[in-house]
């Protein structure tokens, strides 16, 4: 337990034993007396560097500080940030970018073509060992064309280069402080955003105050944010509860109907991106055979499984690729028929069922309970699954790091996947393509369709919407035939706004939007 989530539990319980409205006192006192939201979050932040990332809170906090030339706005469309427009050679290799002028980095930095260059040259450069590195490891050089406007050549043709630029993790540093800080710039940040740092304690809270040199003129609309790490998912509603927060998220299932019940809190649920699957390694027995993969899809109630696991805030998987990102295609969900399920098993050479583990990427509750559902399930048509969740470390030795798949020890993985681009590549090459697999990437079933690589391959050298459509849906075709995963449910996204607060909302990749944050 960190010192602030003791204090602030000890302060809840100290103000209501004494009777005392902690939400009087939050927006009364000198807390709020230059309009400060307090955001409480599920978790710590691993760096302020977004390239150096794995996780979407640590991006997402960082759009305090961090611009990039694109974005998302709150609904997943893409939009113009730091450059204007751009233009895209035929064969998707050559990308020419306009660039937003009189914009300065917090240090006074201009930004310009020579800023953008510097930030790619970082961010490609193996020696960094920065973990976002494969995103833009396609990228073969970038060139200053004027100073505001930039050249960049891909070693390939990658015609979904433009969701990538408007990911989370691709922002402009300012070069003045790249050099000045090197690789403690993670302790450093200094970007063209809305806010810049006061105060980082690593497991604590995270304070930012209001930029005045920012380029977008009027805002922001409010003077400073106290992002507050809150892991315990009981504390962090009941700070919505008294007042002492003014946004949540995550919130916890099982706590939602107090919160909506709350007359100064907004509960507000809204389809997200994220879907939740078990991986099938492909490359080892019984999930080598396609008949025993459709079985266990069959053995799923996904819908019950959607009411245990996540208190009905989800929805059964309809597809490889979740509605709301581009290219998506809806393919089922596949139906509840168990005994369906013992046929196959049946033909398949398993009339009694089998033997194996069902690891969890995660160790949270919701991740508990639909584990351990999922094993029920499974037990009703012979399969006996012994469940494990796995902690952070145990999951980067034994599934992240496999170096073959011949030995690897995972069997089934119950894991989740945002595409943070927006785009159906990031949701199904990362995850699917024979290209792939641990340690690369994270193709857990091991899966390998060359018809699926091909697909994959050729959407990228098109730029030509129709073509990349037919494309990316018979990949997702041939991979919903060939069920690699369990395709579970698409969970909702759930989160918790005081009503003082206004234009703060979580995205469908649960990122955050606070472009238009303010205080009534």
């Amino acid at each position: 337990m960190t010192s602030s989530l003791f204090s602030s539990q000890f302060r809840l319980r100290a103000l209501i034993a004494g009777g005392v409205c902690a939400f009087a006192l939050a927006a009364g006192g000198t807390a709020h007396a230059e309009q400060q939201a307090v955001m409480a979050v599920a978790s710590t932040f691993t760096t302020l560097d977004p390239y150096d990332a794995n996780d979407t809170l640590s991006m997402a906090v960082a759009k305090s500080f961090y611009q990039g030339l694109f974005g998302f706005d709150k609904d997943m469309k893409l939009v113009d940030v730091l450059a204007t427009s751009y233009e895209a050679s035929p064969d998707a290799r050559v990308y020419t970018f306009k660039l937003r002028q009189g914009v300065k980095f917090q240090d006074g930095t201009d930004f310009n073509a020579a800023a953008v260059k510097a930030n790619f040259d970082r961010i490609t450069d193996p020696a960094n060992k920065l973990k976002r590195y494969n995103m833009f490891s396609r990228i073969d050089k970038t060139e200053v064309v004027d100073p505001y406007t930039v050249r960049v050549t891909l070693k390939t043709p990658f015609s979904a280069f433009i969701n990538v630029l408007a990911h989370p993790s691709a922002v402009m540093i300012s070069p003045t402080a790249l050099k000045k800080w090197g690789k403690d710039i993670a302790f450093h940040p200094v970007g063209t955003g809305p806010f810049e740092l006061v105060e980082w304690k690593q497991t604590d809270d995270l304070k930012v105050k209001k930029f005045d040199g920012y380029w977008k003129k009027g805002y922001p609309k409010i003077d400073a944010i106290d992002w507050k790490p809150v892991v315990d998912n009981n504390t962090r509603a009941a700070l919505m509860q008294t007042g002492e927060a003014d946004f949540a998220f995550q919130i916890p299932y099982e706590q939602a109907g107090v919160l909506q019940a709350s007359p100064k809190v907004d509960l507000i649920s809204v389809p997200s991106i994220i879907n939740r699957y078990v991986s099938l390694n492909t490359q080892q027995k019984p999930f080598d055979n396609p008949k025993v993969r459709e079985a266990l899809n069959y053995a799923i109630n996904k819908d019950a499984l959607a009411k245990v696991a996540f208190s009905g805030f989800a929805t059964p998987e309809d597809g490889v690729v979740p509605q709301g990102v581009d290219y998506a295609v809806k393919l089922g969900p596949w139906p509840y028929d168990p005994a369906k399920a013992r046929a196959l098993l049946k033909e398949a050479g398993y009339p009694d069922g089998f033997e194996t583990t069902l690891w969890s990427a995660y160790n949270n509750t919701t991740s508990q309970k639909a584990i351990q559902f999922i094993q029920q399930q499974l037990a009703q048509v012979g399969v006996k699954a012994q469940v494990q969740a796995l902690e952070a470390g145990q999951r980067v030795a034994k599934v992240e790091s496999a170096p073959d798949p011949a030995t690897a020890p995972v069997r089934m993985y119950y894991i989740g996947w945002s595409s943070s681009t927006g785009e159906a590549d990031w949701a199904i090459t990362p995850l699917l393509a024979s290209a792939s697999f641990p340690p690369k990437l994270v193709n857990t079933a091991y899966y390998k369709n060359a018809d699926v690589d091909q697909a994959l391959s050729k959407a990228l050298e098109t730029t030509d919407r129709t073509q990349k459509a037919a494309l990316y849906g018979d990949a997702q075709k041939r991979i919903w035939s060939d069920a690699p995963w369990l395709f579970l449910v698409q969970e909702k996204i759930v989160y918790a706004r005081s009503k003082r607060l206004s234009g703060a909302y979580v995205m469908p990749d649960g990122s955050f939007n606070f472009d238009e944050i303010a205080i009534k």
